[in-house]
């Protein structure tokens, strides 16, 4: 058991449509519990099909933290959600409850468990104009193709789209002279400041294939079209931080004449499968993890939810 002295924090992830939601709240409510989303796509308002957006009445009561708090014109990432994530933990200590960390984003956990360091300074601000110059003329994938020489193990953690880490990234090497991926390796190795269980969900692969083809079929049904055309009337563009997500970034292109909404449908379905793959490959790498696999407890949900309870409240008392 961690020391005590420390602050109790519950982490519920795995890879995307495995079930996270229903199982967080159930959680919170037998732990007194009060949940942190650690999305990158839910904390944006008006984004609520795309991003597979809890919705009110499936909270049932339970405080939810870094939900429908920005507006799709504005960045999130990491360093952001590092301040508003330790913002509500604040709050939630204050209220003597047990804060729960739940969504997809790995690197986003990691962050906000091990206080990892993302210091900024000022750089070069003409280099970094130099390769988003270089992105828009040339694209991403010659951005990328470049950290893939420099830091190959950033390149494989980086997706070429994501655009602006791919540039921290070149940056950071280009101010320091070191790997980045070896700074987040070494920030990884310090302990963490919380007393903390890692639970991840997951299942069986096909299964959860199917469930994110499903998934995709009912949010077009929901009307996922609608919602982006109207983030398109909003003035939303392909080059901002909330329309490169997934579902987002697909349908725009559709809507912007690149291809039918078939094809649309089908890629969103397979890089959302790859975006999954991903996600578990990720978990697979972290440590002191307390894998869920569904398939093990038969799909009874909860026998899955009484053992994270006597897990948590082992571990955490």
């Amino acid at each position: 058991m961690e020391s005590l002295d420390k602050k109790p924090l519950v982490i519920l992830t795995g890879p995307t449509a495995v079930g996270k939601t229903k199982a967080s709240i159930g959680l919170a409510k037998a732990i007194d519990g009060e949940i942190i989303s650690a999305d990158s796509m839910q904390v944006y308002k008006y984004m609520d099909i795309g991003s597979a957006k809890i919705r009110p009445e499936e909270m049932e009561g339970i405080p939810h933290f870094l939900v429908d708090e920005l507006h799709p014109m504005e960045e999130f990432h990491v360093v952001r959600f590092q301040q508003m994530a330790k913002n509500a933990l604040e709050g939630i200590y204050a209220r003597r409850h047990i804060p729960i960390v739940v969504g997809g984003t790995g690197f986003y956990i990691q962050a906000l468990l091990y206080d990892i360091d993302f210091t900024e300074n000022d750089g070069d601000p003409s280099y970094r104009r130099a390769l988003e110059e270089e992105a828009r003329v040339r694209g991403a994938r010659t951005l990328h193709d470049r950290l893939r020489e420099t830091d190959p193990k950033a390149a494989e953690q980086i997706h070429e789209n994501n655009v602006k880490r791919v540039i921290r990234a070149l940056e950071f090497c280009h101010q320091t002279g070191r790997r980045i991926s070896e700074h987040n390796e070494q920030e990884r190795q310090k302990e963490s400041p919380y007393r903390f269980v890692y639970f991840v969900l997951n299942d069986r692969r096909e299964r959860l294939y199917e469930r994110i083809d499903r998934r995709v079929d009912q949010m077009v049904e929901e009307g996922l079209v609608n919602e982006v055309a109207a983030l398109q009337k909003m003035g939303c563009t392909r080059d901002m931080v909330s329309m490169q997500g997934l579902g987002y970034k697909e349908i725009l292109a559709y809507l912007e004449g690149e291809h039918s909404l078939e094809e649309a449908v089908y890629r969103l379905k397979r890089d959302t499968r790859h975006f999954a793959k991903r996600q578990i490959t990720w978990f697979k790498r972290e440590r002191k993890v307390v894998w869920m696999n569904k398939d093990e407890y038969g799909y009874d949900e909860e026998k899955i939810l009484q053992d994270m309870i006597r897990y948590v409240r082992g571990e955490l008392g």
